[in-house]
């Protein structure tokens, strides 16, 4: 059955051409194609002004990003046979990658799979969908899940902002199969229980993974600030590595309980002490105090959502580093993230440079991380390099004056 057809205005197809997989709804051209004609989630070949077919998409006329491409071949349906291959290729990359089936399955547009989010912990799947198009397939993903890992559940964790976008309702279910009463993550030589149906996004972070593995070098019989520590991430497996004493700092109670239940379980609840409200507020509280550290992990939400939030945003990012860097010890190490899509690199490196001058101190920029490979990033698209990690350092004997 052939598919309607979605015409681009003149010239708009080049960026798809060069390998991207959105389409902007200034894109179309509305006259050939009213966007008020197609259903959310539909099906449509995509085609230039000339009418050549550029490839197949879903449609959403109700969103900014309209389309979404996920094949360059005109005959190919998103269905439960498409979904399974990719689902399997991408499960090939990730056994390839780790030993125990702890892993982010599938990653959106990096494994051609937009719209679609599974986090694997052993033998639970859990699933986020944040676009119309996958809406449709959710009988298909689960029927692809089960037959290529047989979980024991699958859960779908459909409660993220992006899908009111789309205009899709915000649910958490057990789709298929019975949860297991503990559900548990294993990473870096430590083991976590998430809670999978009300954790933040699916109960776990599998991107920081390798930033995790790198910070354990640094950590061995030193003082560790954990801010915004969520279940104990980094701090548990800074306390496994041997740091002499860690600090967990998060707004959440119900998340510190975890963390506390995760460090005992890990044996490391000894070296392991909590303190919940807002970070801000907590750091300059610990300047009054005089405490200090030798490496503090900054891993905040992130503060830049949208382009018209970039001043705001970065602002909030420098201040959060200057008042961590107010506590760092010289030759300390801070290790300072942003999952900030619309945040370069270049411009977070820019941001802590401003940060230390207030404090006096100069940087030594040792490390950088981005997100673990099993979130593959499509080359065409920025959009999917969003982690960016520095680990810097406090110069002894260096002072900063301005």
């Amino acid at each position: 059955m052939t598919l309607p057809s979605l015409f681009l205005k003149k010239n708009e197809q080049r960026r798809l051409r060069a390998g991207h997989l959105w389409i902007y709804s200034n894109e179309v051209d509305t006259h050939k194609s009213p966007l008020t004609a197609f259903e959310a989630g539909q099906q449509v070949t995509v085609r230039n002004s000339y009418g050549d077919a550029v490839g197949n998409a879903y449609v959403n006329p109700n969103a900014l990003i309209c389309g979404r491409l996920f094949s360059r071949d005109a005959a190919t349906r998103l269905d439960t046979p498409l979904l399974t291959e990719r689902l399997r290729a991408a499960l090939t990359l990730r056994e390839t990658l780790f030993e125990d089936p702890y892993y982010r399955l599938a990653f959106s547009e990096g494994d051609g799979l937009p719209g679609l989010i599974v986090d694997r912990y052993d033998t639970v799947a859990v699933v986020q969908i944040t676009t119309a198009g996958m809406e449709r397939c959710k009988a298909g993903i689960v029927q692809a899940l089960t037959q290529l890992i047989n979980p024991a559940a699958v859960v779908m964790r459909n409660d993220n902002e992006a899908r009111a976008v789309e205009g899709l309702d915000s649910s958490v279910e057990i789709a298929a199969g019975t949860l297991p009463a503990q559900v548990v993550v294993e990473e870096n030589g430590a083991r976590f229980e998430i809670d999978p149906l009300a954790g933040q996004k699916t109960g776990w972070f599998y991107d920081h993974r390798m930033n995790r593995a790198r910070m354990q070098h640094y950590v061995r019989g030193k003082t560790v600030l954990d801010v915004f520590s969520y279940i104990g991430g980094w701090g548990v497996q800074a306390a496994l590595a041997g740091a002499r004493q860690v600090l967990c700092v998060d707004g959440s109670d119900t998340a510190l309980e975890r963390l506390r239940y995760n460090a005992a379980h890990n044996q490391v609840e000894q070296n392991i002490q909590t303190q919940c409200g807002d970070a801000f507020t907590l750091l300059k509280g610990l300047h009054t105090e005089a405490r200090r550290f030798d490496v503090i992990v900054l891993d905040p939400p992130a503060f830049i959502k949208r382009k018209k939030d970039m001043a705001a945003g970065t602002e909030a990012y420098q201040r959060l580093n200057h008042l961590a860097l107010r506590l760092l010890n010289d030759d300390g190490v801070l290790i300072s993230s942003s999952c900030s899509y619309h945040m370069a690199e270049s411009t977070l490196q820019n941001t802590l440079l401003k940060a230390a001058r207030p404090a006096g101190h100069t940087l030594q920029l040792i490390e950088r991380g981005h997100q673990a490979p099993d979130h593959p990033m499509h080359p065409a698209m920025t959009e999917n390099n969003y982690l960016k990690t520095l680990f810097m350092r406090v110069l002894t004997g260096q002072p900063f004056h301005w």
